[in-house]
């Protein structure tokens, strides 16, 4: 049976949320047991309750002093290599969205301004340079890959891997590096 969403938010009736309290503070210290066994690192627990007046220390509060210690005579630099407050967090994580969005609007830009350029010349019916023509060719091409790449996909095959390494940045360029079509945003279809 599935279980339903829970709103991450302060539990108003006081039995419910000393239980619930109780169960996920059991769940944590069972996960830091689960971790420091499989992957063999050193973890400590301390969890400050105004349910108990002493704080739940895992493993042992001797041990746990023993980490703490060995953490704080880690250089500074070290000890906040990997820290980070919520602040710091949704930074990171704005800048990360900021980048893909700057990379997506260039692709988009350089997409269309060829498509213009395909458009003005087929409307014009100017003549081109032979680079103008060869670029227009080449997205012709790309853009026949890609539709017939979207077909085979909806068909329910599997689209072929290109064989040579070398074709790996085409690959790239054309939106396929898992083998999956994409649109001209980035998206998966």
């Amino acid at each position: 049976m599935g279980r339903k969403k829970v709103k991450h938010e302060l539990i108003s009736n006081e039995y419910v949320r000393r239980t619930t309290f109780r169960k996920r503070k059991a769940g944590l210290l069972k996960k830091l047991s689960e971790l420091t066994t499989l992957c063999g690192i050193m973890a400590c627990g301390i969890i400050y309750s105004s349910y108990d007046p002493q704080p739940d220390v895992w493993p042992c509060p001797q041990e746990a002093c023993r980490m703490l210690e060995r953490f704080k005579n880690l250089p500074a630099k070290k000890q906040g290599k990997y820290m980070m407050d919520q602040k710091d967090f949704l930074d990171k994580s704005i800048s990360k969205l900021n980048g893909r969005l700057e990379t997506e609007n260039k692709g988009n830009r350089e997409a269309l301004d060829m498509e213009l350029l395909l458009i003005g010349f087929l409307a014009d019916k100017k003549s081109c340079s032979s680079e103008v023509l060869t670029e227009i060719g080449h997205i012709l091409d790309e853009k026949m890959n890609f539709l017939t790449k979207r077909i085979e996909f909806i068909k329910g095959f599997r689209p072929t891997k290109l064989m040579a390494d070398d074709d790996n940045k085409k690959r790239v360029e054309h939106g396929l590096e898992k083998g999956y079509p994409r649109n001209y945003s980035g998206c998966y279809l």
